[in-house]
């Protein structure tokens, strides 16, 4: 699905010396690199404040955790997408409510929010699911009005733009309260372990982050609030760093990919390529086939045998997974139902060359053609 070896291969000479620098100085936390990756984030994706923390859950974790939301606070979710999403939710006694999304783009959308708000609703988190924007400004909107935060789940989508109405331009992961990231190595932008961070515009919050990720202190040994121990190691920061150069120039590979498939599958019957928001820009974390008539799995055995890897994100509901069913007593929601049976993500990355991407679209094909 990814070729972190050939990208590794690509800037091996940069990698090898920013490590190289971090072995020599031994400040393998809270080394300069930290520091310097949080401005480039901040200088990147135009946000006032960036805290890098150790991974992409714990992210989240820290935004609920500077909220201050009491056990039993009810913040939504799309029932949509990863487990980590809810998972921090309920870590903090929090009741995580679960809402159906938009069948084009698999996004969370603000009517289907609307639905589930009550008087203990506290906030909303709105995932960028596979690489594209949720509309932020209908559910920034609905946040406003029912004075609620917004925490972004950018885990997906780093390096994506969404324009607002009065055409400002926004990245995925600025425009709530507080946005979270993943590093992760597989996301576009990768590490090579574990990483994350947290963006907001609000200083205040920006400092509170930095506490409880740090063992709810500011100067050593004096403990203000309970935290938690979440650090991005400074090696982790050095490669990040060098990757976050080519950001641009790994998300537009993607892309290349994605039209590639656009155009390939577009008349085939018996799937639907992946329809954008037009608000939206789309950096291809994954590029995901709605596969009809129940061939889906049968398409994905089918590749196997030619080699071809394929992934199922995400073959269960979150309310149907057994951590979490006893948070959800409503009928089961028809979208995230027949996603969840039908979706297939192809291999699409950085690395990928012209007769890799030709024989995925030939093998493709030729399944819809027996």
């Amino acid at each position: 699905m990814v070729d972190l070896i050939g990208q590794y291969h690509q800037i091996k000479s940069e990698i090898d010396e920013a490590i190289y620098q971090v072995l020599e100085s031994a400040r393998f936390i809270k080394g300069p690199e930290v520091a310097a990756l949080e401005e480039s984030l901040s200088d990147y994706l135009d946000a006032e404040n960036v805290i890098t923390c150790a991974n992409g859950t714990d992210a989240l974790q820290i935004a609920l955790m500077a909220l201050d939301l009491k056990p039993g606070d009810e913040v939504i979710v799309p029932a949509f997408t990863y487990v980590a999403t809810a998972e921090v939710i309920a870590l903090l006694n929090l009741k995580p409510v679960m809402v159906d999304v938009d069948p084009k783009t698999f996004n969370v959308r603000a009517k289907d929010i609307e639905k589930e708000i009550t008087p203990a609703t506290k906030a909303i988190v709105p995932v960028h699911l596979f690489g594209q924007s949720a509309d932020m400004e209908d559910i920034h909107d609905l946040a406003k009005k029912n004075n609620v935060y917004v925490i972004e789940d950018n885990a997906q989508a780093i390096g994506a733009q969404y324009t607002f109405k009065d055409e400002k331009t926004k990245s995925t992961g600025t425009m709530g309260h507080i946005g979270c990231v993943s590093f992760f190595p597989s996301k576009n932008l990768g590490c090579f372990g574990d990483g994350g961070a947290l963006m907001t515009g609000d200083k205040n919050l920006a400092d509170k982050i930095r506490m409880i990720a740090n063992h709810g202190q500011v100067k050593k040994y004096h403990h203000d609030i309970v935290g938690c121990n979440s650090r991005l190691d400074t090696l982790q920061a050095a490669v990040l760093l060098v990757k976050l150069r080519y950001l641009d120039r790994y998300n537009e590979a993607r892309q290349f990919v994605a039209g590639a498939y656009d155009k390939a599958f577009r008349s085939l019957d018996g799937i639907k390529t992946p329809q954008r928001l037009n608000r939206s820009t789309h950096v291809f974390h994954q590029y995901t086939l709605i596969v009809e008539n129940g061939k889906r799995d049968d398409l994905q055995q089918y590749l196997a045998d030619a080699g071809i890897p394929s992934m199922i994100y995400y073959p269960i509901p979150l309310y149907r997974q057994k951590a979490f069913e006893h948070y959800y007593k409503g009928s089961p929601l028809p979208v995230t139902e027949k996603l969840c049976a039908s979706v297939l993500s192809l291999p699409i990355h950085t690395e990928m060359d012209q007769s890799t991407l030709d024989y995925i679209i030939e093998r493709v094909t030729s399944f819809f053609k027996i």
